[in-house]
């Protein structure tokens, strides 16, 4: 990336699509005849293989180049020269594939009920793990590395070891929080400090 280069989402307004002319008068069977009905639904990009040979002649099969605000119509009505030196209406019917289109943010590939900008963002989930279902970090030698002991770690004056009341007690979710743990762990050392 070069410096004061700006980032931005590509809207697709035109896609090409398949679609197929059934009824098409025999005259119509060339490149032009074929490009000016097909102009009649989007820009005509090419015939398929099979309509260029004329080996099926119960449809031909053209690409176009659509816009996605469009309306498609469902058939065509091309005037023809008649043998009376007149013309006559030839209704040529269209079948056509879009892919989803999505009326929220404009683009194709999903559906409006699908958009990504009006689905809801799920809030993170918060797991309660508690300490001792944490493994232990391995050193290099393969064998665990002793984690610090908190309660050593941080001095205790002598007034706080003589007590033996135990300050209210927390809980999250019915659960014994960190905090309690390790003064229940506290509690223990202390008084196993005191019998020696």
């Amino acid at each position: 990336m070069e410096p004061g280069m700006v980032l931005r989402k590509l809207k697709h307004t035109e896609v090409p699509v398949w679609i197929k002319l059934r009824h098409l008068p025999v005259e119509l069977w060339t490149t032009d005849g074929l490009s000016t009905v097909a102009s009649g639904i989007g820009k005509p990009l090419y015939p398929d293989a099979i309509t260029r040979a004329c080996t099926r002649l119960d449809f031909a099969r053209v690409c176009v180049m659509l816009n996605v605000n469009s309306k498609l119509p469902k058939h065509i009505v091309i005037m023809m020269p008649n043998e009376h030196g007149g013309e006559s209406p030839c209704k040529v019917d269209v079948e056509k594939w879009l892919p989803p289109k999505c009326t929220n943010c404009t683009s194709l590939g999903h559906a409006s009920k699908e958009c990504p900008l009006t689905k809801p963002v799920k809030p993170a989930v918060s797991i309660y793990v508690r300490r001792n279902q944490i493994p232990a970090p391995a050193s290099r030698t393969g064998d665990p590395i002793p984690a610090p002991d908190p309660v050593l770690d941080h001095p205790v004056a002598k007034d706080d070891m003589a007590t033996n009341e135990r300050p209210h007690l927390k809980t999250d979710n019915g659960k014994q929080s960190l905090y309690i743990m390790l003064l229940i762990y506290y509690e223990m050392l202390t008084k196993m400090q005191m019998s020696q």
